[in-house]
């Protein structure tokens, strides 16, 4: 039977936090999963940016790249509506720019049925997305194998942080109403 490494954090030790004040609760583990977050939406948002750039496309926000993404997502039209749920975002003002801004690049193009607009990709737009995802093999999950993660641990991970940010817009909408 193979040992699992233990990964870094695990165990007994001080709370690894930005702010003391905040593990000072009743959870300061939940302070710690704060700042992993922090630091990963940091990295994750550099890596975006800097895997497009090396899949040739210059230029685009981490946004940017995650509504080119989730556009060419099944190859399907998108609606504003759809894009922002699918990424958690209220500020559909956001959205609206990475579409304009795509579109103009010609990665993305819109049209109308109806009342409603849709977005989807080009070929150059889906080519992109191709590039980025053989970039991201060679650079991130060559990368990743040599951890050894249980990719079985990997899932329960997003799992619990789609639980969690479910837990943190309630407590959006809570504070909202103080």
């Amino acid at each position: 039977m193979t040992k699992q490494p233990q990964l870094p954090g695990a165990g007994n030790h001080a709370p690894i936090v930005s702010s003391a004040h905040l593990a000072q609760s009743s959870v300061p583990e939940l302070s710690e999963i704060e700042f992993a977050m922090s630091i990963a939406v940091h990295a994750f948002q550099r890596w975006s940016v800097r895997g497009m750039m090396a899949s040739g496309v210059a230029d685009l926000s981490p946004l940017d790249v995650l509504v080119l993404h989730v556009v060419n997502h099944r190859a399907r039209p998108k609606r504003l509506a759809d894009i922002c749920l699918m990424l958690n975002l209220e500020d559909t003002h956001t959205v609206v720019y990475a579409l304009k801004k795509l579109e103009k690049a010609g990665f993305v193009l819109s049209s109308r049925q109806g009342k409603e607009k849709y977005s989807e990709t080009t070929k150059e737009g889906a080519a992109a997305c191709e590039r980025y995802r053989e970039i991201r093999e060679q650079c991130l999950i060559a990368s990743l194998e040599t951890l050894n993660i249980d990719r079985e641990d990997m899932s329960r991970l997003a799992g619990l942080l789609r639980a969690l940010s479910g837990l943190y817009d309630q407590a959006a909408r809570a504070a909202a109403s103080l």
